[in-house]
C-alpha cells in the first residue's frame, strides 16, 4: 500500500467519525466516504496537497467522462467539500462552483390516478404502503422505517423519528388509513416492530419502490411513477384544497419554505380556471 493511500485511509476514518458524531444518516456517511475514496484513487497524492486545479479536474472528469448528472455531481462535490474543508482544513474545493441543476417540476398524480394505483396494488401490505406515502406525505425511507410505536391512532397522528437531516416531525393519519392499518395489523404474522416487514425484517426502500412501480404499470398510468410522486401529490392536493402552505411545509419537514413553494407551480387548479383568449374571440 502506498504512503498516500494509507494516509488517505486514515483521514477517511476521521471523516467517518466526524459524520457520525454530527448525526448524519448511514446513507449519507456511506455516500460521503464513497465519493472521497474515489477522488483519492483518482488524484493519487497526499490529500492535504490537493489543489483547486485538482478539484476542478476531478469535477470535469465526473461530468464529461463519467456522465454524471448535475444532481449527482453536486452530491459528489458536497462530499468532497466537507472532507477537505472540515477535516483537512484545505480550501481546494471552496472555489469550485457546482453545476447548475435542472429545474424540473415534480411528478404529480391526479386523484383518479392515485385511486387506480391503490386499487391495482397486489396485496393489502402493498396497498397500505402506497396509502401511507400519499396520505401522510412520507419519503420512501421514512415509510419503510415506520414502527407501530411511532403512531397514535386515537389522535390520528404519527411521528417520523429519523427524517431527512435526522429531524423529527409529526404526520397526519387519515381515517381510511387507520381502518386499513388495523385490518393489516391483526393479520400480520411476524413480530417485527416495523409496520412493513418481510420474514421478520423491515422492507427496503428498493422493495417499496418496486411495489409502486409495478402497481403503476398494472394501473396503466403513463406518467413516470415513483415513490416521491406520492409525496408530491400529497402536497399538491393539500394546496389545491386550500391548506396553508406553511402547514404543508411542516407536514413535509421542509426547512425552507421555498422548497415547499415548488408545489404552487405544479398545481393546475387555478390555471384551469383561466379562459384562453382564443375562446373569447
Amino acid at each position: 500500500m502506498s504512503k498516500n493511500l494509507k494516509k488517505g485511509g486514515m483521514m477517511l476514518e476521521q471523516l467517518e467519525t466526524e459524520l457520525k458524531i454530527r448525526g448524519f444518516s448511514k446513507r449519507t456517511v456511506d455516500s460521503y466516504l464513497y465519493h472521497n475514496k474515489k477522488f483519492l484513487g483518482f488524484i493519487k497524492k497526499d490529500p492535504k496537497e490537493v489543489t483547486e486545479q485538482d478539484a476542478k479536474k476531478y469535477l470535469a472528469y465526473l461530468i464529461s467522462d463519467r456522465k454524471y448528472s448535475p444532481r449527482s455531481a453536486n452530491l459528489a462535490l458536497s462530499s468532497l467539500k466537507f472532507f477537505h474543508s472540515q477535516i483537512l482544513q484545505n480550501n481546494a474545493f471552496n472555489a469550485v462552483k457546482a453545476p447548475k441543476l435542472q429545474k424540473k417540476l415534480p411528478t404529480v398524480l391526479t386523484k383518479d390516478e392515485i385511486k387506480k394505483l391503490i386499487e391495482s396494488a397486489s396485496n393489502p401490505k402493498h396497498k397500505l404502503i402506497i396509502e401511507f406515502m400519499y396520505s401522510s406525505g412520507l419519503r420512501v425511507s421514512e415509510c419503510v422505517s415506520l414502527k407501530f410505536d411511532d403512531l397514535d391512532l386515537q389522535e390520528k397522528m404519527g411521528k417520523v423519528k429519523h427524517g431527512k437531516g435526522n429531524k423529527e416531525r409529526y404526520i397526519i393519519l387519515s381515517d381510511n388509513l387507520i381502518r386499513h392499518l388495523n385490518d393489516y395489523a391483526t393479520k400480520k404474522k411476524d413480530k417485527c416492530p416495523h409496520i412493513f416487514s418481510v420474514n421478520g425484517r423491515q422492507i427496503t426502500t428498493r422493495q417499496a419502490q418496486k411495489i409502486v412501480k409495478e402497481a403503476a404499470k398494472r394501473a396503466g398510468i403513463r406518467k413516470r411513477v415513483f415513490c416521491h410522486a406520492l409525496r408530491s401529490s400529497f402536497a399538491t392536493h393539500l394546496l389545491e384544497a386550500g391548506t396553508d402552505i406553511r402547514v404543508i411545509q411542516e407536514l413535509l419537514g421542509h426547512s425552507d419554505l421555498s422548497t415547499t413553494q415548488i408545489y404552487t407551480k405544479v398545481s393546475t387548479q387555478q390555471l384551469k380556471k383561466v379562459k384562453s383568449p382564443l375562446d373569447v374571440l
